[in-house]
């Protein structure tokens, strides 16, 4: 087989008329000679950091949709299944991928469950890490999110650190914020990258200090206006990721994405290429091609490269996208599940007022303000919303009750506040809530509340939107948080719910996205989890009342 027309050399930075010639997946040849073909021939996009369950869709469908926005290859965390199902679910991840052409690359999830303050499903310890690390299949030990257990010498996280370095794969982190000594600390422990900086100090200080930085551009994370000034200087320790990407984004576009808006800066096109093609396959010593003789023959065909629209993508020498049609077809997989948990009633979401008596007189509680298009979050003090003895939601102040319920037992559902979600009538909930996927709720009362709580159980997972008339929901039966349908069905699923949301009146632009990382404790500043409202800042819980 050959490929004619304009190709792409990043690492020698020239662009020439030429034909390839592949043979068994092989590149054999490169020729550079005159052709009519006006197209551009370049390496396939890499996503360098990404959890494939947030796309809500297991890897052979991800892959379907992947593959249409030129992307060959992604760097695979897959910690969310992994606090569901433990290694089990790791495996299933592998499994799926494998049977697609496609190239996943899963790391051994190292903060299962995430903290020691919240119940998920499943634990993976440093002797799993230690033959998670022996397998092929595992490219690398996946973020290190407890960075208070790397500066503080836990001996259990330093295990999994080590068994990383024994096999000799590279270390992702997991850092928002962290800076100074601490940095450092963090880093001589041997982690290399980070996708969590979310100003141009911090990554400019990492990069500095010797780190990769990951530009994260997700559904709910959005970094790259804060990052993308540092590429035309760090571009050789630069690459980009979506980290999370839901399935209605993921069919608009990828990798590319970030490319046309790089190139669309000014930035020189053989940097952005740089950052999304080839830094990923050198950091991680990835078995992905990059247009030389003996490499294997993984490529897109785009347009031009301003837009970056993909007209076809080859892996290993296959035609897996051609001109609109995707050639990747679906598979038959097994449910995975771990859901037991009963119904719930409305008095289960009762807050009494008298909890802190001395604190009830000033009237004061702590509030989670939810920031768009950000992980962290604000802590506020406000006014408490009292009727008949219960704290309440009130739409008027936009001060919200959210609750997480333990999915995996019968436990009573912790309960805070929460600022701009914005919705004036029913609730949104989701068994998406990073990271151990209990159900995380928020709404204008107890009974709606409730009544999205036990949709979501009933489905043993999903997400899901109701009101007084109306009731949607997005059911996700694999392990609770990923689909068994395909991209396109997922996809306008998620859309309608989405709308259903705002018509709700959330003006946050992702709200379910956002409310699946109102449960992530490694990230400040405060959070709930299924054990309480937690200080991310002091890394322990904190009374809903402020004294």
């Amino acid at each position: 087989m050959k490929l004619k027309g304009n190709i792409v050399d990043i690492q020698t930075r020239r662009i020439f008329k030429g034909e390839i010639s592949i043979e068994d997946g092989i590149i054999k040849d490169v020729v550079e000679k005159d052709c009519e073909e006006n197209h551009y021939i370049l390496p396939g996009f890499i996503d360098a950091h990404i959890h494939i369950e947030s796309s809500m869709l297991v890897p052979s469908e991800f892959a379907k949709i992947a593959v249409k926005h030129g992307t060959v290859a992604t760097v695979s965390d897959p910690h969310e299944i992994a606090n569901v199902l433990g290694v089990e679910g790791v495996k299933f991840m592998i499994e799926n991928g494998k049977q697609t052409p496609f190239k996943f690359n899963f790391g051994a999830p190292s903060c299962v469950p995430a903290t020691n303050f919240e119940s998920a499903g499943a634990i993976i310890d440093s002797e799993d890490i230690k033959m998670l690390m022996a397998n092929p299949d595992i490219k690398y030990l996946a973020e290190m999110m407890n960075y208070p257990g790397v500066i503080y010498d836990d001996a259990e996280v330093l295990k999994k650190i080590e068994w990383a370095k024994h096999y000799n794969k590279p270390i992702d982190g997991h850092a928002p914020g962290l800076r100074g000594d601490d940095l450092t600390k963090y880093m001589s422990a041997g982690i290399s990258t980070d996708h969590e900086c979310f100003t141009y100090e911090e990554g400019l200080e990492k990069l500095q200090k010797g780190m990769k930085v990951i530009i994260r551009e997700g559904s709910a994370a959005k970094n790259f206006e804060a990052l993308v000034g540092l590429l035309d200087e760090y571009y050789e320790n630069m690459m980009f990721c979506s980290d999370d990407k839901h399935p209605d984004d993921l069919l608009l576009g990828h990798i590319n994405q970030l490319c046309a808006r790089a190139v669309a800066k000014g930035n020189d096109v053989f940097k952005v290429l740089q950052v999304a093609c080839v830094n990923p396959v050198n950091h991680y010593n990835l078995d992905v091609g990059l247009l030389h003789v003996g490499d294997s023959a993984d490529c897109t065909v785009v347009g031009d490269l301003k837009d970056f629209k993909t007209h076809q993508t080859y892996i290993n020498g296959e035609l897996v996208y051609d001109n609109g049609i995707s050639k990747l077809k679906p598979l038959a997989f097994e449910n995975l599940n771990n859901f037991n948990t009963n119904s719930k009633e409305v008095s289960d979401f009762r807050l009494e007022s008298t909890d802190d008596a001395e604190a009830l007189e000033a009237n004061k509680i702590r509030v989670i303000e939810c920031l768009g298009g950000e992980l962290i979050t604000n802590q506020l003090t406000e006014e408490a919303t009292i009727v008949e003895g219960n704290l309440v939601s009130n739409t008027d102040t936009d001060i919200l009750k959210v609750a997480v319920v333990n999915r995996y037992k019968d436990e009573k559902p912790a309960i805070a506040f929460i600022k701009n979600f914005g919705l004036k009538e029913g609730a949104i909930a989701s068994s998406v809530a990073h990271d151990s996927h209990n159900i995380i709720v928020v709404g204008v009362s107890d009974e709606a509340i409730c009544k999205a709580v036990n949709l979501i159980i009933e489905n043993k997972g999903g997400i899901c939107a109701v009101s007084d008339s109306e009731e949607q929901i997005v059911s996700l039966p694999v392990a609770g948080i990923m689909s068994d349908k395909d991209a396109e069905t997922v996809g306008k699923q998620y859309a309608d719910l989405d709308q259903m949301a705002k018509q709700l009146g959330s003006k946050l632009n992702a709200p379910y996205m956002s409310l699946s990382f109102m449960a992530l404790l490694v990230i400040p500043s405060l959070k709930l989890s299924d054990k309480g409202l937690f200080d991310g800042n002091s890394f322990q819980f904190t009374s809903l009342f402020a004294n």
